[in-house]
């Protein structure tokens, strides 16, 4: 019986906390009510709900409804993320890269282990970023940084198409290959990519 009412107990906290969720983001946010929606939706993270957590960190992060407060938007990202939010996993991972003293070894391990669990669930962003990071980081990893930028290029992201044209072009993680590099520059600049459009004039 104590089993029973704990999971009824569960169900209900988090009913309540999807609840407050939707109410923030249908209700008051898209309504213009930014206040009441942020009210929602802390309300419902503090209950520990996943999604309303990555919710309270963007309004934090932009200033929606509430002081924007990177500190505090990481802080939500960062529950968002240990509970598997990919987006959240993304931009906690984001925030640890761009705010690392001195790139501390342990927060720049903590945040590629988050990016790269981003990309794995198919966040487009995490896979575009990880990729940029992996070609021009302190010890580039061009191989390693070339699938994650076709993996973004994959999944439409016009950026990194170019970016992989750059990659045949130079020889940078796969040999040099300028019939391919066109070919990806061309599918860039055709998606509008304005960079792949000046390089296929030059």
């Amino acid at each position: 019986l104590e089993e029973a009412a704990f999971q009824l107990q569960q169900i209900f906290r988090i009913d309540i906390s999807i609840a407050l969720n939707i109410l923030g983001r249908v209700e008051s946010m898209r309504a213009g009510h930014c206040r009441t929606g942020f009210t929602c939706f802390k309300l419902a993270a503090d209950r520990g709900y996943s999604k309303a957590q990555f919710n309270v960190g963007l309004c934090y992060e932009h200033g929606r409804g509430t002081e924007k407060d990177l500190e505090k938007a990481a802080l939500y990202y960062c529950h968002a993320a240990s509970s598997c939010h990919p987006m959240a996993q993304y931009r906690y991972g984001r925030y640890l890269l761009q705010h690392s003293p001195g790139q501390q070894w342990d927060r720049l391990q903590r945040a590629l282990t988050f990016l790269e669990q981003a990309a794995a669930a198919g966040i487009t962003e995490a896979q575009a970023y990880l990729g940029v990071f992996y070609m021009r980081g302190l010890q580039p990893q061009e191989k390693r940084g070339l699938k994650y930028l076709l993996l973004a290029a994959n999944s439409g992201d016009a950026q990194s198409r170019y970016h992989v044209g750059v990659c045949y072009e130079q020889g940078l993680g796969v040999q040099q290959n300028l019939a391919e590099a066109l070919r990806h520059y061309r599918e860039a600049a055709a998606a509008g990519n304005r960079h792949a459009q000046e390089r296929l004039r030059l």
